[in-house]
């Protein structure tokens, strides 16, 4: 008897699940592809991706998830009785907000371990109640430029260098979120971000200003370390989830390139022809 005849046996040889009408098994496909786009368009690593889809599916019904992620998309398949259903959604944004993840995987965590009644209902009401607000922008300006400032002091700067260091990485975090609400490319808010903020740290060196001025301009740019990607490429290639991990190191080095282009252009508008930290 062949491979494929026995498969057929086996596959008749199953006990069916109890009915599931086919637009509930719909929404549900629904339901987990958008918790997928959710975690990776907030940061989460491919690896979490892929197991809080297959959990959201399972405690709603279905026998299993399947799930093939994609930089710039997902693809994910729900069975139920031998019936598939696949979408295939495309992930746009690429921001980090660790707030939303921890509430996916709470709702996951809730249906779970507690038996509702509507569960499906129940866990689209979650998701369309997701808290996504973040802090105010000017409030993450002000740390940003408190964590570059800190760069530069740590890099030994004296006080004026590390106020020209606060107020370049104050007013280039408010240049690279006013870009971002405007839709502008990642690499473009990249480069006009670090152009803005070399400008402003080499106020010292043209004015005179400070112990070491080279400081000021190198700690200025540090706010566009892409040091999140970097580790979520990191850590999918690890795990064997190499296309992703590929595209999000792709990402972060056309970030890096961005930052470095912006930089230079700031550094030859200013004719500053040797820049470096004594």
């Amino acid at each position: 008897m062949s491979n494929f005849t026995n498969e057929i046996i086996k596959t008749k040889s199953l006990p069916h699940l109890p009915y599931m009408a086919y637009e509930d098994q719909q929404a549900i496909t629904r339901l987990c592809v958008r918790c997928g786009l959710l975690l990776m368009q907030y940061g989460a690593e491919s690896a979490t991706v892929v197991d809080l889809c297959k959990r959201l599916g399972e405690a709603l019904g279905v026998a299993s998830v399947e799930c093939s992620l994609a930089f710039n998309g997902i693809t994910l398949t729900t069975l139920y009785n031998n019936r598939c259903i696949t979408t295939v959604r495309a992930s746009t944004t690429h921001a980090i907000n660790i707030h939303i993840i921890i509430q996916i995987q709470q709702i996951i965590l809730d249906l779970e371990h507690h038996q509702m009644k509507q569960p499906l209902e129940y866990a689209q009401q979650r998701f369309d109640a997701l808290d996504k607000t973040s802090y105010p922008i000017w409030l993450i300006a002000l740390f940003v430029g408190g964590s570059c400032a800190s760069f530069a002091h740590l890099a030994g700067g004296n006080w004026q260098i590390v106020l020209i260091t606060y107020v370049a990485g104050f007013v280039a975090m408010l240049l690279r979120h006013h870009l971002s609400l405007h839709h502008f490319s990642p690499f473009i808010v990249t480069v006009m971000t670090a152009f803005c903020a070399s400008m402003i740290g080499a106020v010292g060196l043209l004015a005179h200003l400070g112990n070491d001025p080279h400081i000021a301009i190198a700690s200025s740019v540090l706010l566009l370390v892409p040091s999140f990607p970097l580790i979520n490429s990191l850590s999918d290639m690890l795990r064997g989830y190499m296309n992703m991990g590929v595209g999000r190191f792709m990402f972060a080095s056309m970030l890096t390139l961005g930052a470095c282009m912006g930089i230079v252009i700031a550094l030859f508008i200013l004719n500053i022809h040797v820049w470096g930290i004594n």
